[in-house]
């Protein structure tokens, strides 16, 4: 037996091993998909916006609240 087929053996063997990766499963298509993570940035950014205008509350007040 040669080396080459031992590790061809052992690729088989690992890859057997390894669970199977699953795609994506939301079943949305690329540009729904698209569509959906904006409209979750832009009402991310309308937080943050209507945060920083109000001052910020408790819940807001990050690592750097106090430093200058």
């Amino acid at each position: 037996m040669t080396r080459g087929d031992q590790r061809e053996r052992d690729r088989q063997r690992a890859q057997a091993r390894r669970p199977v990766a699953k795609g994506r499963d939301d079943g949305l298509t690329p540009e729904q998909r698209r569509e959906r993570d904006a409209k979750a940035l832009q009402e991310k950014a309308a937080r943050k916006a209507a945060q920083a205008a109000g001052g910020g509350d408790a819940k807001g007040a990050g690592k750097n609240a106090g430093k200058k």
